[in-house]
């Protein structure tokens, strides 16, 4: 247990029945962290424990009252000293009067004041890792306590090998969670046939064309530059049938995407490169593609991408770079049977042009199977209920240690 060891008469629970969960969190508006939070808030609540969330307020406090949990008001996001105290002096009565047994922070803020109270006061610390960790300098030392926790959660291993480096985190303190994402908008039951044909003609598509994805902002981290090289691989292996299609937005680095398309016109694959812009309906967008392409050439923040193009059931072709290897299904860490896409190396146009040609060459029951395996594996890994449970499981673990 965090700082200080447990009161006399006062025992850790074995399990979450009868157990008190306080998550803090900056607010509870419609934001990735606060739908987290009252996602495990519910779970919680199914397991018998009582579920409080800290947090400024917002639209999800009804939300959160509705499926059994409590707000508290408290202001946790602060790099003010004074406010830090005040704060952790409000949870140290806070964990006294409601016999709290976890705190989950998700702020550096609420962090820091869950540590001052705990010098003061048992409880176990958990935090959760920012999807940009500061690993150096002034900003690593005030983000160094969420490495003081019980347990610290990270989206993948990628992130957390950084800060397990700097701050000599020992690797029985981590526990990988993914980030959640939306699996019933991203979900091809939800798509209707009018949303993919619309998506189809904006993107001036023909019914015979087969559509590779490749979503995200035109940038150069994201390595969009070795498309029109993939397409010429591609044409003179004798493929004709497919179009290239970069869905986002493509004005912030002009020049990236001019040298893009005059790459494309040099190679004479100007036809099969195409230029979508930004698309408002993604779901419609991956359900209209048959395999998406992720190039990335540089780490993503979170890779979010390659979860959603999974969960409307696409093959993917991702860059072995970052977090997005953790993120997709492929040998040899899984067997090939359970595949739900391809690794290829960043910038390696010859590689990626091979993963696209097996990609291509499922006949109509293996392409259906690996699409069926995505979205198992996307509902597995990234839904809401699953991030939720994965946290419970987490706290659960966490009090049924012997201390």
């Amino acid at each position: 247990m965090s700082s200080t060891q447990l009161g006399e008469g006062q025992l850790s629970p074995r399990t979450l029945a009868g157990a008190t969960v306080l998550q803090l969190v900056p607010a509870l508006r419609e934001e990735p962290v606060a739908e987290s939070a009252v996602n495990v808030a519910a779970a919680l609540q199914q397991s018998g424990a009582r579920a409080l969330v800290g947090a400024e307020g917002g639209p999800l406090a009804d939300k959160l009252r509705s499926c059994g949990g409590e707000w508290i008001p408290l202001v946790n996001v602060t790099a003010n000293p004074f406010k830090i105290r005040s704060c952790a002096r409000k949870l140290e009565r806070l964990i006294a009067s409601e016999r709290i047994d976890v705190v989950h922070t998700q702020s550096i803020g609420g962090a820091w004041a869950a540590n001052m109270a705990a010098t003061r006061i048992a409880v176990w610390l958990v935090t959760t890792l920012p999807d940009v960790p500061a690993v150096q300098g002034l900003r690593a030392y005030w983000a160094s306590v969420i490495a003081r926790a019980d347990r610290v959660i990270t989206p993948s291993n990628f992130a957390a090998a950084p800060v397990m480096r700097r701050f000599g985190l020992p690797r029985e303190r981590i526990t990988v969670i993914p980030r959640s994402i939306d699996t019933e908008t991203f979900n091809p039951a939800a798509v209707s046939a009018a949303r993919m044909q619309a998506v189809r003609e904006a993107w001036r598509v023909s019914p015979n064309d087969r559509i590779v994805l490749v979503p995200g902002r035109v940038a150069p981290w994201n390595g969009q530059l070795i498309l029109p090289e993939i397409a010429r691989i591609l044409f003179d292996a004798g493929t004709r049938d497919f179009i290239l299609v970069m869905a986002g937005e493509h004005h912030s680095y002009r020049k990236y995407a001019r040298f893009i398309a005059e790459q494309a016109k040099m190679k004479s694959t100007g036809a099969f490169v195409r230029f979508a812009g930004h698309c408002a309906d993604m779901p419609a967008a991956l359900a209209a593609a048959d395999t998406v392409l992720v190039p990335m050439i540089e780490p993503p923040t979170v890779g979010r991408v390659i979860a959603e193009a999974q969960a409307m059931g696409r093959p993917v072709v991702t860059s072995n770079v970052g977090m997005l290897p953790e993120n997709v299904v492929t040998p040899p860490d899984m067997p090939e049977e359970v595949r739900t896409g391809w690794l290829a190396e960043p910038g390696d146009a010859e590689d990626f042009a091979r993963a696209l040609r097996h990609s291509f060459s499922l006949d109509a029951a293996a392409y259906h199977a690996m699409s069926a395996r995505a979205r198992q594996f996307a509902e597995y890994m990234f839904s809401p209920r699953s991030v939720a449970m994965a946290t419970r499981a987490m706290y659960s673990a966490l009090l049924a240690r012997d201390d």
